[in-house]
């Protein structure tokens, strides 16, 4: 297997994780994902707020920047090589939530690309069920690559924050 990660900086500046780190991190997840379909490509573009809160607006309607968009792609006819999709993540928003979560910049930038690479796989986080499988391989990914379960980081700062802060 072959992973092409088509890597498109538009972030106007942002401290971005390394090229080579992030072609890791897609290629574990599709190990994990026990992917044998060949060759795969994705594209991960890298935007500024007000791009991430456009797309966000126009394809999910909801008006507000998020970490990582995923838009899975089905080619029409078979191609040599599958196209997964792309990945629109939003540096200034990984950024704020790395800080905001007390992460390391370079594990939440890895989370981001596993969680948004197994939404192209087709997981999903909609139905408890599913969320929790999903955030199981996500661990599972993320542990494998040397970095903490980003989950149990998220429910040790909530437990430690104050109740009207929940």
């Amino acid at each position: 297997m072959t992973v092409f990660v088509d890597i498109q900086d538009a972030a106007n500046g942002a401290k971005l994780p390394a090229t080579d780190d992030v072609q890791l991190w897609v290629e574990t997840a599709l190990q994990a994902h026990q992917w044998h379909q060949g060759d795969v490509e994705l594209t991960i573009r890298i935007v500024a707020e007000d791009e991430a809160r456009e797309l966000n607006r126009d394809y999910r309607e909801r008006d507000y920047a998020t970490n990582v968009l995923s838009f899975p792609f089905t080619a029409p006819v078979p191609m040599p090589v599958t196209l997964l999709g792309d990945l629109v993540v939003c540096a200034p928003v990984v950024v704020r939530e790395a800080a905001e979560q007390h992460k390391t910049l370079v594990a939440h930038w890895a989370h981001m690309i596993v969680h948004g690479t197994l939404h192209l796989l087709g997981y999903d986080h909609i139905e408890d069920a599913e969320a929790e499988h999903m955030e199981c391989l996500e661990t599972t990914i993320l542990t494998s690559l040397g970095y903490t379960d980003p989950y149990a980081e998220v429910a040790n700062q909530t437990e430690q924050a104050p109740a009207n802060e929940r």
